[in-house]
C-alpha cells in the first residue's frame, strides 16, 4: 500500500531541512517560535481537568483514573493552567513521545505543561494533524534533554527553532478535511479487522471449551461432572485435580542484581517471555543468570510455564508450552512449571480463557498470586488416552488455522496504520496535492 505518485504541486522549493526536503513553492516555512506564543493563565479551579496524551492529544481527564496513572491531583487546583479550546498544549516532559496537541476542550492542566496561543492565522485542525505526525514527533525528541527513564525535558529554545510548514489557510482547511475523511476510512477498516480478530479469538475459546468438556462426538451420552465450570461431560470421562496428573514447580528465586543481558549463563524465562502460548525471545526480553541451577528448575520439552505472580491481575494464568528448542532455560519465581506426561492435552485447557478465569478466582485484594497449592487444586476433565490424542490433534490443527488468520489480520492492520502515517506525512509536507 503506497501513496499515489500523481497529484503533485506545480513547483517546489528547498525547505532548508533534510527531513522535510522540497515543499510547494507557495508554502511558508516558519519556525514554531514565530508561530506560537507562550501563555500562562491560572485560577480556574472549577473547570474540567484535561490531560495531554501521546495517543489522543488533549482529552478530558477521568479523575477516577488518577491512581492507576500515578498522577496525583491536589485538592487546590488554583495553580493549574487554563487551556482554552483552540490553544496548543504540551506535556513538556513527554513531548518527545508526541504528548501535545491543539485542544478541542476548555479546561485546566498541570502547571508543568506548556500552553501556547497562535501568533498568526492558522487552521487549528491542520496544525494539530501536522504537528502530531511522526515527522514532528521525532523532531521534538531532538529538542529534548534526558532527565530520567521515560522523561525528557523539552528545551524551549530549541523547540522554537523547529520548522512548521504552513500552506495558505484555504489549503490548510482542504488538507485537514481530506485527511479526516481518508484517515476516518482507514480507522474504520482497522476497527473492523480488530473486531474480526476478537471474533476469531472468541471462536478459538469456544472450540477449546467444547472440546475439553464435551469431546468431539456430539452424540456421546453425558453425565454431570459435579464441577460448575465443567458442567456435563461424556459418561466415560473422569474429573481429576491437577495434582493427580503432574507436578507444579515454583520458579527460581534470585536477586535481580544477579541477572544480566550479556548472554552469559542460563536464560531465565519470565512472564514477559510468554506470548500467545509460546515462548517469545528477544534481546530486550532475555536475561541470564550465572549460577548453578537445580535440574528440576531447568525447562524440559513439554513443560507448561505459567505466570503465577504479577502486578497485573490480567496476566495471572498466562502460559506457554515448551518445545525442544526451549529446553535448558530456567524460570523465575513469579512463574510456575506444570510437568505431566499428558501436558499436550492439559495445555489446551491451561492456554485458554477458562484457566485464566479459574486462576483469577484464587487472587485476593492484596496478592496477585496463583500458588502451587491452588494450581494443584483445580479440577480438569480427562478423557481416555485415545480420545485425548484425538482432541489435542484437533485443537492444535484448528488453533493453527485461527492463529494464521489472526496473524494475517494483524499484518493488514499494521499495513493500514503505516499507510495512514505515510498519507499524513505526504499531505502535511506537500508531497501530494490536495485539491
Amino acid at each position: 500500500m503506497t501513496i499515489s505518485a500523481g497529484s503533485k504541486h506545480d513547483s517546489y522549493k528547498d525547505s532548508g531541512f533534510d527531513w522535510v526536503g522540497d515543499v510547494p513553492s507557495h508554502w511558508d516555512v516558519e519556525r514554531l517560535g514565530s508561530t506560537l506564543s507562550a501563555v500562562s493563565e491560572k485560577n480556574h479551579p472549577n473547570l474540567p481537568l484535561l490531560s495531554i496524551t501521546r495517543e489522543q492529544g488533549v482529552i478530558e481527564r477521568d479523575i477516577e483514573d488518577q491512581d492507576s496513572n500515578h498522577n496525583y491531583i491536589p485538592d487546590d487546583l488554583s495553580g493549574y493552567k487554563l487551556l482554552r479550546k483552540g490553544q496548543f498544549g504540551m506535556n513538556k516532559m513527554k513531548a518527545w513521545q508526541g504528548s501535545y496537541g491543539v485542544s478541542a476542550h476548555t479546561g485546566i492542566v498541570s502547571p508543568a505543561y506548556f500552553i501556547f496561543d497562535f501568533t498568526r492565522e492558522v487552521y487549528p485542525r491542520f496544525f494539530n494533524i501536522a504537528i502530531r505526525s511522526m515527522l514532528y514527533v521525532s523532531y521534538f525528541g531532538s529538542a529534548s534533554d534526558g532527565v530520567r527513564i521515560g522523561q525528557w525535558d523539552l528545551n524551549q529554545s530549541r523547540m522554537k527553532q523547529i520548522p512548521i510548514l504552513l500552506p495558505p489557510l484555504s489549503e490548510q482547511r482542504a488538507i485537514a478535511s481530506f485527511l479526516d475523511t481518508k484517515c476516518g476510512k482507514i480507522d474504520e477498516a482497522v476497527r473492523i479487522k480488530e473486531e474480526q480478530i476478537a471474533l476469531l479469538k472468541e471462536r478459538r475459546q469456544i472450540l477449546i471449551q467444547q472440546a475439553v468438556t464435551r469431546g468431539l462426538n456430539p452424540d456421546a451420552p453425558m453425565k454431570d461432572s459435579g464441577i460448575d465450570w465443567i458442567g456435563e461431560i461424556p459418561v466415560h470421562w473422569e474429573v481429576k485435580r491437577l495434582k493427580h496428573l503432574g507436578k507444579a514447580i515454583i520458579g527460581l528465586t534470585y536477586d535481580p542484581k544477579d541477572l544480566c543481558d550479556d548472554g552469559e549463563g542460563t536464560l531465565v524465562l519470565r512472564s514477559s517471555n510468554l506470548k500467545d502460548g509460546k515462548f517469545s525471545y528477544g534481546e530486550e526480553l532475555n536475561q541470564y543468570i550465572n549460577m548453578r541451577i537445580p535440574s528440576r528448575l531447568i525447562i524440559q520439552g513439554g513443560d507448561i510455564l505459567i505466570c503465577s505472580r504479577n502486578g497485573s491481575r490480567d496476566l495471572i494464568g498466562k502460559c506457554a508450552f515448551a518445545s525442544a528448542k526451549d529446553e535448558g532455560s530456567s524460570f523465575g519465581a513469579f512463574t510456575t512449571v506444570f510437568r505431566s506426561e499428558i501436558n499436550r492435552y492439559i495445555f489446551q485447557i491451561l492456554n485458554s480463557e477458562i484457566f485464566k478465569i479459574l486462576a483469577g478466582s484464587f487472587l485476593t485484594a492484596t496478592i496477585n498470586q496463583l500458588t502451587t497449592s491452588n494450581l494443584n487444586s483445580i479440577y480438569v476433565p480427562i478423557p481416555p488416552e485415545a480420545e485425548r490424542v484425538e482432541i489435542t490433534t484437533y485443537l492444535e490443527t484448528e488453533r493453527s488455522k485461527i492463529d494464521t488468520a489472526i496473524s494475517l489480520k494483524v499484518s493488514q492492520i499494521a499495513a493500514l496504520k503505516e499507510y495512514k502515517t505515510s498519507l499524513i506525512n505526504a499531505a502535511v509536507t506537500g508531497k501530494i496535492k490536495v485539491s
